[in-house]
């Protein structure tokens, strides 16, 4: 098969006809060989029923129900099991991402690249989750010490080599687009228009990103750690010319009152580091076990039109 496209399906049933369809009109510009498959995120809507509804009117689109709400890019995940195509376009469900550039991502795919992004020039997203977005993007850029697009979401065709290397990855957080970038191969971009929402509002609320920005930043990269240690060397510092201050001023008889010179030091040198450490190691071993439980990142309830 050339093409699969692949769609995290999550308070979708209003748009999924029109999703469907414009999809089907796109890909058929230049490919009669293709798969839809619609992944439902335990969707607290009608989505499933609708899916199953299109499924039974069209044998190339295909439906995958999760056992509950894992998240989008958990869903992302259980699609990319399911694919068989040379080809894989991921996107949202929310029309957002315009089913009219698969052709202009798949012509720029045949340039050689292995990965094709669409950057959203211009968003059409709200203010606060732009800001979230470039706030989420830089502190992670940071933190991993790699270069993030604040433009660059799922949407994008990705080789089948590169799909079987994302899903090789073990790791227990998914981040589609990072871990597509962490695998490597070759990556273009081409620049595309970003729609308006079809019908209600984005899921992520500012609790389940500030959740999300936390997770990835954990699982990806090491660096706070190494932050906390610089920054307990710095207390350290501080907490050395505070007692030296007053061990000064109690040599010299400014302090009468015995034993606060040592409450002093000891509340600044062990509260300001080992609380600290503690906290952000612990979250690290939290990680550790979640991983050495080894639970499947899915569970899929029904599917339709897959063997």
């Amino acid at each position: 098969m050339l093409l699969s496209i692949i769609s995290p399906i999550y308070k979708g049933e209003k748009m999924l006809e029109e999703l469907v369809t414009r999809i089907e009109s796109s890909v058929e510009t230049f490919t009669k060989d293709y798969e839809i498959i619609l992944v439902n995120d335990c969707s607290p809507d009608n989505s499933w029923e609708k899916i199953t509804v299109i499924c039974g009117q069209d044998k190339k689109v295909k439906g995958v129900n999760l056992s509950r709400n894992f998240g989008q890019h958990y869903a992302i995940t259980a699609g990319l099991a399911k694919s068989s195509g040379e080809w894989v376009v991921v996107m949202d469900c929310d029309l957002q991402d315009r089913p009219e550039e698969i052709p202009n991502l798949y012509k720029k795919a045949q340039e050689g690249y292995d990965t094709v992004f669409a950057q959203r020039v211009e968003r059409k997203d709200k203010f606060t989750k732009r800001m979230s977005s470039t706030v989420f993007n830089a502190v992670f850029a940071y933190l991993t010490d790699q270069t993030q697009d604040k433009t660059v979401g799922n949407f994008g065709i990705y080789n089948s080599k590169v799909i079987n290397s994302v899903l090789s990855m073990g790791d227990s957080v998914r981040w589609f687009p990072i871990m597509v970038k962490w695998v490597g191969y070759k990556i273009g971009y081409i620049p595309v228009e970003h729609a308006e929402r079809g019908e209600g509002k984005s899921s992520y609320s500012l609790r389940k990103l500030l959740s999300v920005a936390s997770d990835n930043m954990i699982a990806f990269s090491n660096k706070p750690l190494r932050l906390m240690l610089q920054f307990g060397f710095g207390v350290v510092i501080v907490s050395l010319l505070i007692a030296l201050f007053y061990l000064i001023r109690y040599l010299s008889g400014g302090i009468a009152v015995d034993g606060f010179t040592t409450m002093v030091i000891s509340m600044w040198l062990l509260g300001g580091i080992m609380i600290m450490l503690i906290g952000v190691t612990g979250i690290y071993i939290g990680k550790i076990f979640d991983k050495a439980k080894d639970r499947p990142i899915y569970i899929i309830r029904d599917q339709i039109n897959l063997d």
